[in-house]
């Protein structure tokens, strides 16, 4: 089986694959079901906020979404940050992470980034092993605290 990557958003919140945005919807929705319901919408805006967006595609298919930005901050530098970061719950365990890893790894160190950066719920405990044997580490905490 080969993955291939389909960039679907762009730097500058240019959508290059509509079509593919669509198709991306259910399994971007298996990790971020809160999202509103008008899901290309939210998405423009998204990625007019600086995010971009590839798929993995297998058998024709989305098997896997990312959605990343690069931005500048005073603690990293030049940040190459993975907002999402979800591989379709059927198609777990077949090499579709480690596709989209691979892919963002190589984006990174194309536009010059120290490393890559994301966070992840502490729920996803089968997520956190995949980041562990991807060469990931956890060098602080992230806080939260919810405004009413």
């Amino acid at each position: 089986m080969t993955v291939a990557i389909v960039r679907v958003a762009g730097p500058g919140g240019r959508i290059i694959e509509r079509a593919w945005l669509e198709r991306s919807e259910t399994v971007h929705r298996q990790l971020r079901p809160q999202l509103p319901e008008d899901y290309a919408a939210t998405m423009a805006r998204i990625f007019a906020g600086g995010a971009e967006m590839v798929v993995a595609v297998l058998d024709e298919a989305v098997a896997g979404v990312a959605v990343f930005r690069l931005f500048q901050n005073t603690n990293s530098g030049l940040r190459f940050y993975v907002d999402d970061l979800v591989t379709d719950e059927t198609r777990r365990s077949a090499g579709v992470g480690g596709a989209l890893m691979a892919w963002l790894e190589s984006e990174a160190r194309a536009r010059r980034c120290p490393g890559i950066e994301l966070e992840s719920g502490v729920q996803r405990v089968r997520a956190h092993r995949f980041y562990f044997r991807e060469g990931f580490a956890i060098p602080s905490f992230s806080f939260r605290k919810t405004l009413s």
